[in-house]
């Protein structure tokens, strides 16, 4: 069996309004999704995700490389691909007005089910997503979390091999927030194929099978949450200072093995964490340099952001130079 989503090469420019030159948003993207996992796209805003969701779910047109949802292709092909995926956008789709089952029954219409068997699939999804006793209430009584429920409903009803959901628990509580998480995965041993824009951490590490991290429309690493983190060796040591501390603080020390700075923090991954720690301290004291706080982790997948970028992506603003409309 081949793979539920391939890209190759995959590019996307837009003109943007004042600039004379093209805003590159997806430059050259090559990705591989295997049937069954759960894919976790993961980046800052701005980095070009949901831009690359939305070509290969045909919502924008590829302006460069080539793509296959299951086995059909992207361009050449649109309707098997629609007729394949569902998809869950960050903004969601639900009609407001209408009740839930309104809104599912609409969408039965839509992909041509016939109504006898809506009824049978609405009566299976709202079981499977817990929102049965939602159905015949209005959508805009419901909660955030109740919502988005609806509207992966929504995304399920034509039972498609591929389901995209593009930030799927932002403006979530942490409740809501993992109560969807296990909806999500109760989807996945369903046999479906779940490709997930996120950034939020945790919850690349906690859902995808595998992931990419994205930036600047570029992927720059990519495979489990597990053997990205197993790619730094060591432990990470990060420190806020009082006042910004000069940066040759800790040049030349033989424990440090990477360094960041970034104002008044920086980002140590040190081999030996005793002897680290000692010599830190010994250091801060001989020049007079006062800490807030100092922390000491295994590496963590924003690490390995911090690494191949040079930036933290808990730190990364909502909107990035280049592409700060192409999220």
């Amino acid at each position: 069996m081949g793979n539920a989503i391939e890209a190759d090469g995959l590019q996307k420019t837009f003109k943007v309004k004042g600039k004379t030159k093209l805003v590159e948003a997806v430059r050259g993207v090559n990705l591989a999704v295997r049937p069954g996992e759960i894919f976790g796209f993961l980046g800052p805003n701005g980095a070009g995700k949901t831009t690359c969701q939305r070509m290969l779910t045909t919502l924008l047109p590829i302006d460069g490389g080539r793509a296959t949802i299951a086995g059909f292709d992207v361009s050449k092909e649109p309707h098997a691909v629609r007729k394949r995926i569902g998809y869950v956008s960050q903004l969601g789709g639900a009609d407001l007005p209408a009740t839930g089952r309104e809104n599912l029954r609409l969408t039965g219409r839509l992909y041509g089910i016939k109504p006898t068997e809506v009824e049978k699939k609405i009566n299976e999804i709202s079981r499977l997503l817990d929102i049965d006793e939602l159905l015949d209430r209005i959508v805009r009584t419901y909660s955030g979390g109740q919502k988005r429920r609806l509207e992966i409903a929504l995304g399920i009803m034509h039972e498609p091999d591929i389901l995209f959901m593009d930030e799927p628990t932002t403006g979530l509580d942490p409740h809501n927030r993992a109560n969807l998480w296990n909806h999500i995965r109760t989807l996945k041993e369903k046999g479906m194929t779940i490709f997930l824009t996120t950034h939020y951490l945790d919850e690349a590490d906690e859902l995808a099978d595998r992931l990419a991290i994205m930036d600047y429309g570029q992927i720059v690493a990519e495979g489990t949450p597990d053997a990205l983190k197993r790619r730094i060796a060591g432990d990470v040591i990060k420190m806020q200072f009082k006042t910004a501390p000069p940066q040759s603080l800790f040049a030349g020390q033989s424990f440090v093995k990477e360094l960041t700075w970034r104002e008044k923090s920086a980002s140590l991954l040190v081999s030996d964490r005793t002897a680290a720690l000692t010599r830190i301290f010994d250091l801060l004291k001989e020049r007079g340099i006062e800490l807030e706080t100092i922390s000491l982790s295994a590496p963590s997948l924003d690490d390995v952001f911090l690494k191949e970028t040079g930036r933290s992506l808990r730190d990364t603003g909502k909107e990035e130079d280049g592409n700060e409309h192409f999220n």
